[in-house]
């Protein structure tokens, strides 16, 4: 089963300021050298949900070229025969994808990686996934704009208590790298951001950052 990233980035092409996204996720991925982090430590999940299935399969195709040339793994969202139809390395299912049991039939090799936006619904992950979860994405554990539909934010003590159950959890929800050292301490596996990335200026700089202080959260 695949390890769980350290950083998890998360495409937005709306953030990018009319960049490319691929050319966005590239210059991030520039970042990892010399930051403390490997780039097997790094994973970049495809989350364009408007996107119609040849549309996503065609943004894939480019970003994991992008990956594969950092050595990062990539994830889809939800769309598991998009994923396998361009060699990624997971797929990520939301609150409206398959329920586990059924994706992990289907899904081959990827590895799953799951939302979830309680600690109680992280445990009994795996047992229901059939040890196929790769770890949990929990948020927002801080408050941001693009998570208000899914509650007040959760802290870092839901992290704690998620963390018991055993799978990996990352945190996402308005996470600078500020927030890193903190996350890790409260038994984060790793940190998950978007716009932090996607609208960066700079984007090599901001994956510098985030490596910095997870490579010094060890």
């Amino acid at each position: 089963m695949a390890a769980a990233p350290r950083l998890y980035l998360i495409t937005d092409r709306q953030a990018t300021g009319d960049r490319a996204l691929a050319t966005v996720v590239a210059q991030a991925l520039v970042g990892i050298a010399g930051s403390g982090l490997a780039p097997g430590d790094v994973a970049v999940q495809l989350r364009e949900k408007d996107l119609s299935g040849r549309a996503l399969t065609e943004l894939a195709r480019e970003l994991r070229a992008v990956t594969a040339a950092a050595g990062v793994a990539l994830y889809v969202n939800d769309r598991i025969d998009v994923a396998l139809a361009v060699g990624a390395d997971g797929v990520h299912l939301g609150g409206t994808s398959l329920d586990l049991a059924a994706a992990a039939r289907v899904a081959g090799t990827l590895a799953i990686a799951v939302s979830a936006h309680a600690p109680a619904q992280v445990t009994g992950l795996q047992s229901e996934a059939g040890g196929r979860a790769a770890f949990a994405l929990l948020g927002p554990i801080f408050d941001t704009p693009s998570k208000r539909r899914f509650g007040a934010p959760l802290g870092t003590a839901a992290i704690s208590e998620a963390a018991r159950a055993g799978l990996p959890v990352i945190a996402v929800g308005g996470i600078g790298p500020d927030r890193v050292r903190e996350l890790r301490a409260a038994g984060a596996s790793g940190v998950a951001c978007i716009r932090a990335v996607m609208e960066a200026s700079d984007p090599a700089a901001a994956v510098r950052t985030f490596c910095q202080e997870l490579s010094f959260s060890n």
